[in-house]
């Protein structure tokens, strides 16, 4: 079936299902990089905060 202007409807719908279903591979990767960040965060997290303590530490002369 065509269209007012000759494009082939049909085919256009056809598009679009085949977008949609590439959904849950997007919602992998949303999860995957949540995850990653968890990960890092938690190992990074305690040596990121040892050296901001050290940074603030000798800006203001404390210890």
């Amino acid at each position: 079936m065509r269209d007012d202007r000759g494009t082939d409807t049909d085919t256009d719908h056809a598009e679009h299902v085949t977008e949609r279903g590439d959904v849950p591979g997007w919602v992998l990767v949303t999860l995957m990089t949540a995850g990653l960040v968890v990960a890092l965060w938690a190992v990074a997290g305690p040596l990121l905060e040892g050296a901001f303590r050290q940074a603030i530490s000798s800006v203001t002369g404390q210890g």
